[in-house]
């Protein structure tokens, strides 16, 4: 509970006992209105306030005016006890609104603790204490156990623990060493981390983080746009017709030669405009959007804006990319198949060594493979093939390694592989060894997230590629994705997503999900854009609405989980505010609701409508 907070909660008590003890003295006339006015003026005196300074600035129809006028007008027809008990349980709605508030900024104030406040810049072997602001690009920084990473870049000595819960949600640390590739707003569990930085602070991933998280609140949901317009009128109105309520009928009375009844219509006039008052739609609606934010940042998922929370609920069309989205963009060895009596071990030891002299991909996860060191003097007249692969000279053979186009330039009939991969055959001094597949990896959630989401609603998942025919239908296949498009262009991309959005119906939303510079113009174009976070590109990151920090395709289904339970949340308050607030206005302006009921429609109703607001805050996979 903050000073603020503490201080509101020590007036409501004090005005409390002050009200039970004046109820209780056995007191009438001025000393009663004198008595009862104190604990009025001890809760009330900045509602008071506001509503004054409110009128002073054109202000005049929000929640202080209505709770003033009807609060000053009980005082002067004599509604002492219930004049205060409005006031104390307004401000006791307000601080549990208050409260609730700031419960639900934990998650995005925690998100917020990631940003570091200093690095260990070594200079001449000498380690400074500076501002993350000012260590430039390749300088090497220190991280001892317990600090955070304030710069993304690579480790250069030193293996750790890193905690990355702030970033992804995930609670098993992620273990790095040398070479590995570190992001900025992790902390060090242990060991000591020399890091060599790749970017500045403001364009690290901490940095962009939190411009996101402090941005989100600029785009506002439907509903809460819908409900700042609603308030617009909503409250002039009520205040018209209370005016209505207090004059029409006893001028009626008058013109019938009746008792005007000015006391009685007078307090039904001031219960309707406590009644009335909007804090339960005006609080509660962006409460729940701000909630559901934070139990997304919670579980790794960053979401810049309530709109795009909304509009995740109604996306019906998901376009994936392939390489970094559904699988690891990692090359792996996956299967290797000697020939009849030949060593599987033997065949990617040669295949290693054949490939040592090379740094493309391919042959860095042959080497990967092998995972041994490779004796640089056993290979020899390296002799690199374009678009064919390697001969060189191993372990005195010649030995070829490469595609089936290079067997057959040797007059050797490869075989045929049964599984999809990049093929590498092996051949020794003119005879056909076998054969490696190597895969681009299909991630371990990829296919459970395909299920999830075609449960969820969506009507198709659809994958666009720049790989082979071939390659894109086997893990379409794995995945169960029956919407495949393959060997395309980046601009090739965009029609394709152009062509989809043009088939959509009306209320529908396309989401596209990638990772690459190349998915930059799609993920501007479709209605939502979704990005991996840890591996994809500054420019993906920049140019999506919704931010993956653990690059899990799982997370797109369980962000449409937590979108569809606010949503749900947010219609609950809505109809239920509104149905309580009519009810007993109605109620009210005939008379069958007095000022205790009021006191319930108006505080009662954002209590409950507030609880049920912080549920979005959390959630719990199923």
């Amino acid at each position: 509970m903050t000073k603020k907070q503490r201080k509101v909660l020590i007036r409501i008590i004090i005005s409390a006992i002050l009200l039970i003890i004046v109820k209780l003295l056995p007191v009438k006339g001025p000393v009663e209105i004198v008595l009862y006015m104190i604990p009025y003026l001890v809760i009330g005196y900045d509602i008071l306030k506001k509503a004054a300074l409110g009128i002073i600035h054109g202000q005049v129809f929000d929640e202080c005016f209505l709770m003033a006028v009807a609060t000053v007008g009980a005082m002067a027809l004599g509604e002492y006890v219930e004049a205060a008990a409005v006031m104390l349980f307004y401000q006791m709605g307000e601080l549990f609104q208050s409260y609730a508030v700031g419960k639900s900024r934990k998650n995005i104030t925690a998100l917020m603790d990631i940003r570091p406040d200093y690095a260990n810049l070594e200079v001449d072997g000498k380690v400074e204490t500076v501002d993350p602001d000012d260590v430039e690009v390749g300088s090497i920084i220190l991280v001892q156990p317990g600090e955070k990473v304030p710069l993304d870049g690579v480790v250069r000595e030193g293996n750790a623990s890193l905690d990355t819960g702030a970033l992804t949600g995930e609670s098993v640390p992620r273990e790095v060493k040398e070479g590995d590739e570190v992001i900025s707003g992790c902390v060090n569990l242990n060991g000591v981390l020399r890091i060599e930085t790749t970017k500045e602070f403001e364009e690290s991933t901490v940095s962009k983080i939190l411009d996101m998280v402090e941005n989100s609140s600029m785009k506002k949901a439907r509903m809460e746009n819908f409900i700042t317009r609603f308030a617009k009128y909503y409250t002039p109105a009520v205040c018209f017709g209370a005016l209505a309520i207090a004059f029409l009928p006893p001028l009626v009375n008058i013109l019938m030669g009746n008792d005007p009844l000015w006391s009685q219509w007078i307090i039904r006039a001031l219960t309707t405009l406590v009644i009335s008052c909007p804090c339960a739609l005006v609080i509660s609606i962006p409460l729940s959007f701000f909630g559901g934010i934070g139990g997304a940042s919670a579980n790794g998922i960053l979401v810049k804006g309530s709109n795009y929370l909304e509009m995740l609920s109604k996306t019906k069309y998901l376009v994936c990319d392939k390489t970094g989205t559904l699988t690891k963009g990692v090359f792996e060895v996956t299967e290797i198949c000697p020939s009849q009596g030949g060593s599987k071990d033997e065949l990617l030891k040669v295949a290693a060594y054949a490939e040592s002299y090379s740094n493309h991909p391919i042959s860095k996860s042959l080497k990967n493979a092998y995972a041994k060191d490779i004796v640089a003097e056993e290979v020899k007249d390296v002799e690199e093939i374009s678009g064919r692969g390697v001969k060189a000279n191993v372990f005195g053979k010649q030995v070829a390694v490469g595609n089936s186009k290079l067997m057959e330039e040797l007059s050797l009939v490869p075989a045929v592989p049964q599984k999809v991969g990049t093929e590498i055959h092996v051949a020794c001094d003119g005879v056909y060894q076998g054969y490696i597949l190597i895969s681009d990896v299909i991630k371990s959630t990829a296919k459970t997230a395909v299920t999830r989401l075609k449960n969820r609603g969506v009507k198709r998942v659809i994958m666009l590629t720049g790989d082979s025919k071939k390659v894109a239908d086997a893990v379409a296949k794995e995945l169960g994705i029956n919407d495949v498009r393959s060997e395309l262009l980046p601009g090739d991309k965009v029609e394709e997503v152009e062509r989809i959005l043009a088939a959509k119906g009306k209320g529908e939303y396309v989401a596209f999900v990638g990772d690459g510079i190349n998915d930059a113009p799609v993920l501007s174009r479709v209605d939502l854009g979704i990005a991996m976070g840890a591996m994809g590109s500054d420019a993906a990151i920049e140019a999506a609405d919704i931010v993956l920090m653990d690059d899990d395709p799982g997370k797109i289904a369980l962000a449409m989980e937590i979108s569809k339970k606010t949503l749900a949340i947010v219609h609950q308050n809505i109809v239920f505010s509104l149905f309580i607030k009519f009810g007993c206005l109605a109620l009210g302006a005939i008379g069958y609701v007095n000022m205790w009921w009021a006191i319930f429609a108006d505080v009662g109703v954002m209590v409950l409508a507030v609880l049920n607001a912080t549920r979005a805050l959390v959630y719990k996979r199923g």
